[in-house]
């Protein structure tokens, strides 16, 4: 009698191992399956994202009323730049403080969106300040005030920086 339930146990045991073993296969292809759905449910998202940011952006600023102002610096330039501010008819409209990774690529020739937004067409005042230090120590502060006109496309305005010239401001339209 012992050996017939020693059997039967063993019996038992075998079969329990095999399914486990079979409901580990099938939990192991569910969650394959599962980590697959999963997967395309993130590239859904970040593609709807993607969609929603767009149209954001097109809502935000119409090609018909934006304006972007960039910033540079002449070719040559070594001043440490500080901070400029940027006022469109008389209200800030950006105001940045540089650090020393931003400062090495403006003096390399890289160039800054510091603004974008949205205006009404016609004439308008772009007041742009900087302050900084020339090579020499010698803290220094330029301003200077352009006028251009807003037509009914987008506007990309550059501005030029420097320290050796009389305003160390220049702008142009790109």
């Amino acid at each position: 009698m012992p050996t017939i339930l020693r059997r039967t146990f063993l019996l038992l045991l075998a079969l329990g191992s095999a399914t486990t073993a079979f409901s580990q296969d099938i939990s192991t292809e569910e969650l394959r399956s599962l980590d697959e759905q999963v997967q395309e449910i993130k590239s859904d998202v970040l593609g709807i994202a993607a969609e929603l940011n767009n149209l954001e952006e097109r809502l935000l600023y119409p090609s018909n009323t934006e304006v972007a102002v960039f910033i540079a610096m002449d070719e040559g330039q070594k001043f440490r730049l500080d901070a400029v501010q940027i006022e469109i008819d008389g209200e800030l409209a950006s105001h940045h403080i540089y650090s020393f990774k931003e400062l090495d690529a403006l003096q390399r020739g890289g160039v800054q969106r510091i603004y974008t937004g949205n205006i009404a067409t016609g004439g308008h005042a772009l007041n742009i300040r900087m302050l900084g230090k020339r090579e020499n120590g010698d803290e220094f502060e330029a301003s200077n005030q352009f006028s251009f006109d807003k037509g009914i496309e987008p506007k990309i305005l550059g501005v030029t920086l420097a320290s050796t010239s009389d305003s160390g401001i220049s702008i142009g339209e790109w």
